[in-house]
């Protein structure tokens, strides 16, 4: 079954996710949709959309890879759904996942499309290593240490302060699921970096680390998309203790954000109509291929 995919927004992940597409044997670009500011590629303008109300005038688009901002993820989730076309985002903020799953579970169960949220390297793919880790070593503590690299939620969040015309938070782990956000801005001209510190420091994305905000000439000098993650569980098994079991990946960012969306776009075809985070969706549906291949090859 060929799978059409929209790619919506087309920034590092949107082009990561259009690659990750192009690659796939069983899917293609259907259109890829932007905001008019942005001008298409001349190898991409007859598929270049502006608007997502016009996302199946090239056919039916069977899936829709939202590569945005996290804060608006959810409302044009909600919008794609009522329009019947499933829908994968990499929504990021971890405690506001399961009320995001439940208002896009409603919509998507009312219009028969399915909605796969959360959906990057984590909350993700390491959400669905920490949840096997888990039943694993029922008993004992996980700990999740990311970096040290760009995160491009955080460096997100950080140019929509008032005052900061660029932006990149770097992710340096400190130990035991501690971390400290290093946060490079470029300011606007008249914006102080005192306000901008203190809008910054009190952003959700930032108020719970220890975070420091350092004015520079150009981000572009520092860019580096590069990232990583240390996940370790030490725990119990039944009865016997000292269960150590230790993950990790040095990966590039947007890359691997975009192949757990393209992956994933995949696994809302078999799913019944519905919202999922990656920890719900059997491993075997990100696949391509059939069961038998995979049972035969991977178990």
């Amino acid at each position: 079954m060929m799978l059409n995919i929209a790619i919506v927004g087309f920034g590092n992940v949107g082009r990561a996710a259009y690659e990750a597409v192009l690659a796939a044997q069983d899917m293609t670009v259907r259109c890829v949709v932007e905001s008019p500011q942005l001008t298409a590629p001349e190898h991409m303008k007859d598929i270049w959309l502006t608007d997502i109300a016009q996302i199946h005038t090239y056919g039916k688009v069977d899936c829709a890879l939202l590569c945005l901002p996290t804060r608006i993820c959810p409302q044009v989730a909600q919008t794609l759904l009522a329009m019947g076309v499933n829908t994968v985002d990499g929504y990021d903020i971890h405690d506001s996942i399961w009320d995001v799953r439940c208002e896009l579970d409603e919509i998507a169960k009312q219009h028969g499309a399915r909605a796969i949220l959360a959906a990057g390297w984590d909350p993700g793919s390491d959400s669905v290593v920490r949840a096997l880790m888990q039943a694993i070593v029922p008993r004992g503590i996980t700990y999740t240490n990311f970096g040290p690299g760009m995160s491009m939620g955080h460096s997100v969040a950080a140019k929509a302060i008032p005052g900061v015309a660029n932006a990149l938070s770097i992710t340096l782990p400190t130990g035991a699921g501690v971390h400290r956000r290093m946060v490079y801005v470029e300011l606007e001209t008249g914006a102080t970096l005192e306000q901008v510190t203190r809008e910054l420091k009190a952003d959700a994305y930032f108020a719970n680390d220890d975070t420091h905000v350092t004015q520079v000439d150009d981000i572009a000098a520092l860019q580096d998309v590069g990232h990583g993650v240390q996940m370790t569980r030490k725990g119990s098994s039944g009865a016997t203790h000292n269960q150590l079991l230790e993950f990790s990946m040095r990966i590039n960012n947007p890359a691997l954000t975009g192949q757990v969306m393209a992956a994933c776009a995949r696994a809302t075809a078999k799913q019944a109509p519905g919202a999922y985070t990656m920890i719900e969706v059997p491993v075997a549906d990100l696949l391509s291929g059939t069961l038998e291949q995979h049972v035969r090859s991977l178990v």
